[in-house]
């Protein structure tokens, strides 16, 4: 695979330092020291993270009438786990180090001669496997009969409920299960951020087609459907590629696969997989459960088990990519020729935290607050807004730096006649409008 040298314009370390500034992401139990692959969304992190994932419900699921909704228990019947393959072969190879102690994946090592941390030749110990999955334990006996896992990944329990939800939905193939939630994978060495991590949340799409020669056009249709989604929320082309696997790269059952890759600081790293599964998820379930999860064709009167093609997204990757894509440095010269350096996120503005800023010019003017308090509440049925006041230079210097596309200044001209300044997040240029037509301007602008 291409390992092209990063072209972007930001560092890890700008990221996380500005993450943490604007309440973005913050490490998890931070007072304590924190916990590796652990991290905690924030104020306007939280929301973030929200909008990509409606983002990506709206196109999946609301938009279509061939997809349905589903929410699977994070915990599941352990016997889940074996017929999947994660209990045998869910596995990464870890070496340790006799020296410093440190712990490393196998195949993120040049070579097994030397500790890449500390120097030693020959302290590493053969390679062995680690199982990535978190045990738990349900009832009250910690024994081997209580023994669960968190799940690794959501698409099982799609899978164990395929019938049920067939049947229930009334749909016949093709048709796809959607669900987004919380997965849990024990990394050896969590890093880069928000990128690896131990909890995470992942939003998949299994979609069941019947065996009419038609699978690799649905494939080949979900790969575009996916491009065009990354292509509408302002991906930057040239960080982002859809590299179609080679066959001695993809697991033995299936026939296609394409992950989705964004060229981070670090490099390129996978954000999603879209693989033709063939029948091999069902097949297992069956033969281990025992139970009948085919379909059965009214129309035909035949029973097959469909076959699967699956969209598998990282929520987080896809939100960082969101932050680290939107960052921008710019020269910027006030008027009096002073130069200064511009932060600015430019987010889409479906998923910016908040599209529209409010303040008034002076905080300690009563008719100034007051009336951008009242434009402020006009507008927030409408977008995500955010009041604030203090030194105008730091409000659009906070506002660029979280990403809000406008921002409405009321000042005294506002008082006398009703219009007010709006200020362009990408272009810094400044109109005057009518207060009584904001609402439309800014639907105009935002709902693209």
């Amino acid at each position: 695979m291409d390992t092209a040298a990063p072209t972007t314009n930001v560092t890890m370390d700008e990221i996380t330092a500005l993450a943490k500034r604007r309440g973005f992401i913050f490490q998890s139990s931070e007072i304590y020291g924190g916990i590796g692959g652990f991290f905690d969304y924030g104020p306007l992190g939280a929301i973030l993270k929200r909008n990509v994932k409606d983002a990506w419900w709206h196109e999946i699921v609301e938009l279509r009438d061939d997809v349905v909704a589903f929410d699977a228990a994070i915990v599941m019947h352990p016997d889940t786990w074996v017929a999947s393959g994660h209990v045998a072969a869910f596995h990464d190879k870890l070496v340790d180090c006799r020296h410093c102690k440190h712990r490393f994946r196998a195949d993120h090592l040049k070579n097994l001669e030397k500790c890449p941390d500390c120097g030693m030749m020959g302290s590493l110990t053969e390679p062995r496997n680690f199982n990535l999955m978190l045990k738990t334990s349900v009832g009250p006996m910690e024994d081997s009969a209580a023994l669960a896992y968190l799940r690794p990944e959501t698409a099982q329990g799609i899978f164990v409920n395929f019938k049920n939800i067939y049947q229930s939905a009334r749909k016949k193939p093709p048709f796809g299960i959607a669900q987004i939630g919380k997965s849990f994978r024990n990394e050896i060495t969590p890093g880069n951020f928000t990128y690896r991590m131990r909890e995470f949340e992942q939003a998949e799409l299994e979609y069941f087609v019947p065996h009419d020669g038609k699978d690799m056009e649905v494939y080949q249709s979900w790969v575009e459907a996916r491009k065009k989604w990354y292509s509408d929320y302002g991906i930057k082309p040239d960080r982002l590629r859809f590299y179609e696997l080679k066959p001695e790269e993809r697991p033995h059952y299936a026939l296609a696969g394409t992950d989705v890759e964004y060229l981070f600081p670090w490099g390129w790293g996978e954000l999603e997989s879209i693989a033709h599964r063939g029948t091999y998820d069902l097949d297992a379930h069956i033969k281990l459960s025992g139970k009948d999860l085919t379909f059965f064709d009214e129309a035909t009167k035949q029973k097959y088990v469909p076959i699967l093609i699956e969209s598998s997204a990282g929520v987080d990757r896809t939100t960082l990519t969101m932050l680290v894509d939107a960052f921008d440095k710019e020269k910027v010269v006030d008027e009096n020729g002073k130069e200064s350096l511009r932060t600015v996120l430019r987010f889409h503005p479906k998923i910016a935290p908040v599209q529209v800023g409010i303040f008034p010019l002076a905080r300690n003017k009563p008719e100034l607050v007051e009336k951008a308090q009242l434009i402020e509440r006009g507008l927030r049925p409408h977008f995500r807004t955010q009041y604030d006041e203090g030194n105008v230079g730091q409000l659009y210097r906070r506002q660029d730096e979280i990403g809000t596309p406008f921002c409405l200044m009321v000042d005294y001209q506002t008082i006398a006649d009703q219009t007010i300044t709006v200020r362009h997040r990408d272009s810094m240029k400044q109109d005057r409008i009518a207060v009584a037509q904001l609402a439309a301007y800014l639907a105009e602008r935002l709902t693209y």
